[in-house]
């Protein structure tokens, strides 16, 4: 069957499938946000971007601003320099920037992907205990997509992102001379430092650390995984996402 005939029946019979949560994680470069927002067009899923979150609310914080979680203080300065340097944020601090609007969300019982969170077990043990609220394990699931750290450098190195809503634009023949989005139309721009080879390496090391661990902690929790191969194409990618939904 065709790609885009197979995408044409599923969008019909959507609505009748059980899952509502959809976790993307892997490496930078993966492509966790790409398939996300391919969800999020095609059939209605939220598409939570922790990463869009986290850098606005940390890069328009003003200097010395801070919260406070469980007596703890967190400065946004602090966090911005961690962001940087390619080091996961403080936990309590991500769980307490995206927890509002996932409670909103699930309260409104929306379809959500989530692409780049949770990225500490502390942060999914919060996640979680929201979810579980307005949501059964068996209408969640988790997407491992793999990729290695000399891919992860490669297409991270070579990425822009749009000056306006922030769009990642795909590394290939058809995009190398564009200079704005085709999405909005806003300036690309490269992401100066978080994206600089040394940079993408640390990240590659700070997921495995903290953030490949999560997908122990769901399979323990009862939750579905499923491995992916990001190495493929976006379009290949999909397609194996799909067959997967299908069943």
């Amino acid at each position: 069957m065709l790609f885009l005939e197979k995408i044409g029946i599923l969008f019909e019979d959507f609505e009748n499938m059980k899952t509502k949560i959809i976790f993307f994680i892997g490496p930078p470069g993966s492509g966790k946000g790409t398939q996300a927002e391919i969800l999020s067009g095609k059939f209605g899923f939220y598409h939570l971007e922790t990463s869009k979150i986290l850098e606005s609310k940390i890069m328009d914080a003003k200097k010395g601003e801070y919260i406070q979680i469980e007596g703890k203080t967190y400065f946004f300065d602090k966090e911005r320099e961690k962001w940087k340097n390619g080091l996961i944020l403080s936990p309590p601090f991500v769980a307490y920037l995206i927890k509002e609007k996932v409670r909103e969300l699930a309260e409104d019982k929306r379809k959500i992907v989530f692409s780049g969170s949770p990225r500490s077990i502390y942060e999914a043990e919060e996640l979680l205990d929201i979810l579980l609220q307005f949501y059964l394990k068996d209408e969640m699931l988790v997407f491992n997509i793999n990729i290695n750290v000399e891919e992860s450098v490669t297409r991270n190195s070579k990425r822009r992102i749009c000056q306006l809503v922030r769009h990642s634009i795909l590394y290939n023949e058809e995009t190398i001379s564009l200079t704005k989005c085709p999405l909005d139309g806003s300036q690309l721009l490269k992401r100066e430092g978080l994206d600089d080879p040394e940079t993408i390496k640390k990240r590659f090391e700070e997921y495995e650390k903290q953030t490949f661990p999560v997908i122990d902690f769901f399979k323990n929790q009862g939750i579905r995984i499923e491995k992916i191969n990001g190495s493929y194409s976006p379009v290949v990618v999909f397609e194996n996402i799909i067959s997967i939904l299908e069943k």
